[in-house]
């Protein structure tokens, strides 16, 4: 017996681009936001800790460290790396 599934890529494309969907993603942001910041020492440097939140074909956001010193802090300590590994997340290179 096997089984047929079929994918509506239109159902798929409003599920990702639900309100829903936009919230849980940006929840998610700022878990890793907070934990970004958990691992930066300097205050002022983890008061840069930013999150975007955007839409493309899916709901999506960023998080970065906007302070000039945070390319050098996720390059030494893999700051951003660690917090969302923390989170369950998967981190690959494109």
């Amino acid at each position: 017996m096997s089984i047929q599934i079929r994918i509506d890529p239109a159902g798929v494309a409003e599920v990702l681009r639900s309100r829903e969907m936009a919230a849980a993603v940006d929840d998610l942001a700022e878990q890793l936001a907070d934990q970004v910041r958990a691992g930066i020492t300097d205050p002022d440097i983890a008061a840069t800790v930013d999150v975007d939140s955007y839409l493309t074909d899916r709901a999506a956001a960023a998080v970065t460290i906007a302070h000039p010193a945070g390319l050098p802090i996720q390059a030494k300590h893999g700051t951003l790396t660690a917090a969302a590994s923390a989170l369950g997340l998967d981190v690959r290179s494109r």
